[in-house]
């Protein structure tokens, strides 16, 4: 009786996978993304505001002050000397009650400067409510 190691039934190559441990991996994947979907998809309900296209009132209490491309202020058609000179009228018309709303109208090729020239000036009249008139696309 002799013990034979090396027979020719071990020397055969198995040319097959064995799939079993690949389909319970997928299964447990599966029902792992299953579990937690629904929980990623529900989020706390609110009710989102609806954009609204406001028009644009003039009323008579509301300033319109404009600044062109070369950076030039004018408050409603008449042209300022100097930031001073807006701050001393921008004072006089703070006082009516109720407070004026500010629109500055600043041309897209003007600087920055005289846009904030002009804040500048609104803020040391004491008014609060300031905008931008601005082009629709």
């Amino acid at each position: 009786m002799t013990m034979n190691i090396g027979s020719e039934a071990d020397d055969e190559i198995i040319g097959t996978i064995n799939t079993t441990p690949l389909v319970d991996v997928m299964l447990v994947l599966l029902i792992i993304f299953l579990i937690t979907i629904p929980v990623v998809t529900t989020s706390i309900k609110v009710s989102l505001p609806h954009e609204k296209n406001l028009l644009r009132e003039t009323k008579p209490e509301n300033i319109i002050i404009s600044v062109n491309a070369k950076g030039h202020i004018y408050l409603y058609d008449t042209p300022m000397k100097s930031s001073a000179d807006l701050v001393a009228r921008m004072k006089t018309l703070a006082l009516k009650e109720p407070k004026p709303e500010v629109q500055i109208r600043g041309d897209a090729q003007s600087d920055f400067e005289s846009v904030g020239r002009v804040m500048y000036a609104v803020q040391l009249a004491g008014i609060t409510k300031v905008s931008f008139i601005t082009e629709p696309d």
